[in-house]
Formats: structure tokens, C-alpha cells, sequence
């Protein structure tokens, strides 16, 4: 069975992410270990324990997700699962790139967190928001949109599935686009509680500065193809990471596309390995049909074990 294996993104993160795994499989508690000495301090008990405003700091909440996901990767791996292609949403793409072997861990880590510090930073603290707009066509979303803009910034960033764009920019241009929305038909128009208007063109001045960090790091060839949130199109060489990275950080996330490029190269099982089961809802909504599975404890764990031992 050809599978994919999908790393979520910032928003995913909860209180006591990843204790399961780490109580249940020696692979997953070696990453945590990892994690912990590479950044010098507990992840491990932030992730497990909180507090939730500080697991929630973009600079903590990547590097965390990050960890959580490549233990359940590497719980899965030491199990003898393997996937055919790999994504990850926004930060999500760092842990796919991992799996794909194209990274270390550490240096992954590192990176992480130096694009999680970039990002909070990059747009004064309350200045920017995120916002999901749910049941809008896109031509309506776009003629909102344009009303918006006369208070500043305000941009189509997610494009998620069918019904669900995600909305960033300047405060008061998002708050306007939400109120427009509604009004317009949108079934929902809920803010994000993010740190920053991520993936914007207010992401320039951070994109810059991330450009000079990943390129910094030696990549390698991807043992399997990672689909780029930039462009849907797999990234199967090292010179291209980089700047795909960069351009990732002010660009939107095409993950509908994404979704719909491994299915029509004949994925058939999608695993979200990680916090949380956002991409899996995703997923369905593109694809009533795709199989889905994810890993995130203990229980789902055995679970993916248990059918991957049917069918494969």
C-alpha cells in the first residue's frame, strides 16, 4: 500500500503531547532525550506538563511539535513503517523533511527554533492575527478580501480543503475581513490564536533572516519526495530546500493541493504522525474516500500497527 506520512503544523500543540509515546516506545522517549540536550532545557516536561502560554510561544511551539512528531516517526519506523512520500504543514515540513532522511534531527531542531524565534519577532506583538474563514467561495473571499485591505494587509495564506481558507495579516484588516465574511455567507469566520500574521507578505523582513539560517545547514538528498507547501511539487534535491524555505515562511500553505498531488500519484493511506488530528479532518474533507490514521499516543499507535500488519 503506498502511504504518506503528514507532520501537522503550529496550532496542533496541547498539554501532555507526546507523554504517551514517550512512556510507550523506547524510540520515541531517545527523541525527547535528544531534544531536551540539544536545546538545553526540558521540552520534554513543557510539552507534558505546560504551561500552556509558554508551550504556545511560537519560539517553544515549534520546536515542540517538531519533537512530538519525529517520535512518533521514529516509533513508527522502529515498527518497520514506511512511507512512499511525506508532508508536513508549515513548520510540519521540517519534521517531513527529517523522516525523509534529507536533515538530521538536530540540526532540524536548531533550525526550528531559530525560525520559531524569527517569526514571533517579526511583526510587533498584537499587530498581526490569523483568522480560518469556513464556507465561502473564493470569489466572494476575494472581493472580501479587498474591502479589507483599506485597513492595512490582509491576504488568503491556508488553503486547507474545500470550505476553509486561513486568513493573515494586520489586526484590524483580518477583524474587518472576518466581520465581511459573515455577512457574505461564511458559516464561520474564527480567529487563529497565533503569535503573528505566518505566511504573509508581512513575512518578508523574516523570510530574509531565515534565508541566511537554512542556508547554513547541509542538506541531503531526500530518500523519499517531501511535497513543498510552496508549490505542491516534491522537493527531491537538496540545492532547492533553501530557498523553498524561505519563500515557505511569506508565502500560502497549498495544502488541498498537496493532498490532491499524492492522491493522484496513488497514495492510498495517509498517516498523520504527530499532535492532533487537524490534518486527518483535512484530509477527509479533500477525500471522503483516502484512508486515514494518525499517531499520537499510545493507543493510536498500536492501532497503526495493528492495520499496517494486514496490509502490507
Amino acid at each position: 500500500m503506498r502511504a504518506a506520512m503528514l507532520f501537522p503544523g503550529q496550532g496542533a500543540q496541547y498539554v501532555g503531547m507526546g507523554r504517551e509515546l514517550y512512556e510507550a516506545h523506547p524510540a520515541a522517549r531517545r527523541v525527547f532525550e535528544a531534544a531536551d540536550r540539544e536545546l538545553g532545557f526540558s521540552l520534554t516536561r513543557l510539552c507534558f506538563e505546560g504551561p500552556e502560554e509558554a508551550l504556545a510561544s511560537t519560539a517553544t511551539t515549534q520546536p515542540a511539535l517538531l519533537t512530538v512528531s519525529i517520535a512518533a516517526w521514529a516509533a513508527l519506523a522502529a515498527e518497520g513503517v514506511r512511507a512512499a512520500v511525506a508532508a508536513g504543514l508549515s513548520v510540519g515540513e521540517y519534521a517531513a523533511l527529517v523522516a525523509a532522511g534529507a536533515v538530521s534531527f538536530p540540526e532540524a531542531l536548531r533550525l526550528v527554533r531559530r525560525r520559531g524565534e524569527i517569526m514571533e519577532r517579526a511583526v510587533p506583538d498584537g499587530a498581526g492575527a490569523m483568522a480560518a474563514v469556513i464556507g465561502l467561495e473564493s470569489a466572494q473571499l476575494e472581493r472580501v478580501l479587498e474591502q479589507a485591505r483599506g485597513l492595512g494587509v490582509a491576504e488568503a495564506v491556508n488553503y486547507n480543503c474545500p470550505g476553509q481558507v486561513v486568513l493573515a495579516g494586520h489586526r484590524p484588516a483580518v477583524e474587518l475581513a472576518c466581520r465581511l465574511a459573515q455577512e457574505a455567507g461564511a458559516r464561520r469566520a474564527v480567529p487563529l490564536g497565533v503569535s503573528g500574521p505566518f505566511h504573509s507578505s508581512l513575512m518578508a523582513q523574516a523570510a530574509q533572516e531565515l534565508s541566511g539560517e537554512v542556508s547554513r545547514v547541509v542538506w541531503r538528498r531526500p530518500a523519499l519526495p517531501v511535497v513543498s507547501n510552496v508549490h505542491a511539487g516534491y522537493l527531491t534535491s537538496p540545492e532547492e530546500i533553501p530557498e523553498i524555505l524561505t519563500r515557505q515562511v511569506k508565502s500560502p500553505v497549498l495544502w488541498e493541493e498537496s493532498v490532491r498531488r499524492m492522491l493522484a500519484d496513488g497514495v492510498q493511506l495517509f498517516l498523520e504522525v504527530g499532535a492532533g488530528r487537524v490534518l486527518s479532518g483535512f484530509v477527509r474533507r479533500i477525500d471522503r474516500g483516502a484512508t486515514v490514521m494518525n499517531v499520537e499516543d499510545g493507543q493510536s499507535l498500536a492501532k497503526v500497527l495493528a492495520y499496517w500488519s494486514t496490509v502490507c
